[in-house]
């Protein structure tokens, strides 16, 4: 259905599979990815996730122009199916890497920049093309770029309709890594696996502490991940985190 789906070690492996299209976003790939983020987000043996492309073209290039709905119909309810958004949810508080194998344009960079954290091939560009069709970047990327970027940088982006390489974006704080194409989806491995081994609730926490904390003014934010370390405090979890620093062994996570 043009998305490929596994579960591996508390890892959720999500890779649009659509590379004769750049793995641009047909109606059933669509439909395939809102129930994708509602199962991950449900599934409790899910700690992270790693969403990426086939092929070393491109990570995805939005919408199958060749498969869009007519103008009278409403593009949003292409990207939402059932109530369900094929954004990751930026609130489901399980992180998710992007590990961006090539083109990352229009819905494509909206869905990365909803990610947690993005990683890219050397090959990756990115941008929003949509002025150059009398369109507008809206889902969430006129709103959660210029969170990601300076502002001028993303308003250069936007107005103009150029697309970065993966060296520009690496510069302006858009990815945090950059590795040659044969290496991407192996650092992407790396990096999931290292954050499912850790203790599952206080990573949750973590990325709440920062999602919420971003919305509210300093000392909010900083009262916020106090009360998230309070509720952290007593947990099994810590206690097992404690006793197996001073047993030297690898904890055993309930997520309790």
């Amino acid at each position: 259905m043009g998305v490929d789906f596994i579960k591996e070690n508390h890892v959720a492996y999500v890779t649009l599979n659509r590379p004769e299209a750049m793995n641009s976003l047909d109606p059933e790939s669509v439909q395939r990815l809102a129930e994708i983020w509602s199962e991950v987000k449900k599934d409790n043996d899910i700690r992270v996730s790693v969403f990426t492309g086939t092929g070393e073209k491109s990570f995805c290039t939005g919408t199958d122009m060749k498969k869009t709905p007519p103008p009278e119909e409403c593009m949003a309810a292409m990207w939402l199916r059932d109530g369900q958004p094929i954004i990751p949810d930026m609130k489901m508080w399980k992180p998710i890497i992007c590990a961006i194998n090539g083109y990352a344009i229009g819905g494509g960079l909206e869905m990365a920049l909803a990610c947690d954290m993005r990683i890219a091939s050397s090959k990756a560009k990115f941008g929003f093309t949509e002025v150059k069709v009398a369109s507008l970047a809206g889902l969430n990327g006129t709103q959660c770029l210029p969170r990601a970027i300076p502002q001028a940088v993303a308003m250069k982006m936007l107005l103009t309709g150029e697309l970065i390489d993966a060296e520009e974006a690496l510069r302006v704080g858009l990815i945090s890594d950059i590795v040659e194409p044969a290496g991407l989806q192996e650092l992407a491995k790396k990096y999931a696996e290292k954050i499912a081994a850790n203790a599952p609730l206080s990573v949750k926490a973590a990325k709440q502490a920062v999602v919420m904390g971003l919305e509210m003014p300093l000392d909010q934010g900083i009262a916020f991940s106090h009360l998230l370390w309070g509720v952290l405090r007593d947990t099994e979890d810590r206690k097992e985190g404690f006793r197996a620093f001073a047993e030297k062994r690898s904890p055993q996570w309930k997520g309790k």
